[in-house]
């Protein structure tokens, strides 16, 4: 049902959903690996300068969606499907790596954020967009009340992640920025920025 309705949820952000999105890719070069690429609503948004796209999804419903809108993107792009905690290619393999509204939901993001750094570059940079635990501890209690049934309703998503903490736990130095807060939900708020190995 989630991966039905997704398209749907993301176009009710509207304008600035897409504005975060495109910030998000904007700049990005070279070979891309998107974790997490979902049904594909990125591809439309990555400049020319990109010269492939690498795109990690593996939920069957979005792949396929995804594997549609891979046909139709102007720059190349390639399916895989894999978790983010298994990403098979090999090190230092990508010049950018993009997280876009995956980490709420991935089973290990310990590993995952080892599994990113390990495939990025040196030089490389990761681009992030994610909905984090807030900084509220009044709103952070409300998500984590909310954790078990958001994520029934929610794809696996766990509202109450501090994910900019996992990847500096991990050896990122991050550098977002919280965006504001917007319609009321437990997947608030969102940060939006990038990250280096430190």
């Amino acid at each position: 049902f989630f991966a039905r309705a997704w398209d749907t949820i993301v176009r009710l952000g509207g304008r600035e959903e897409l504005r975060n999105r495109t910030e998000l890719l904007s700049g990005t070069r070279g070979r891309v690996l998107e974790v997490g690429a979902g049904s594909g609503l990125n591809f439309r948004l990555y400049p020319p300068e990109v010269e492939q796209v690498v795109a990690v999804e593996p939920e069957p419903t979005m792949a396929s969606r995804a594997a549609e809108r891979a046909r139709r993107a102007d720059v190349p792009v390639k399916m895989v499907r894999a978790t983010a905690e298994a990403l098979p290619f090999r090190d230092e393999t990508f010049d950018t790596v993009v997280l876009c509204l995956v980490f709420c939901s991935v089973d290990d993001p310990v590993r995952a954020a080892s599994q990113v750094r390990r495939v990025l570059r040196p030089g490389g940079e990761l681009r992030v967009y994610e909905h984090v635990r807030s900084a509220s501890p009044r709103a952070a209690r409300w998500q984590d009340r909310f954790e078990r049934p958001w994520g029934v309703v929610g794809g696996g998503c766990h509202p109450n992640r501090d994910t900019v903490a996992t990847l500096r736990a991990s050896g990122f130095e991050v550098d977002v920025r919280r965006l504001p807060v917007g319609p009321p939900s437990p997947a608030r708020p969102h940060v939006l920025g990038t990250a280096r190995p430190a």
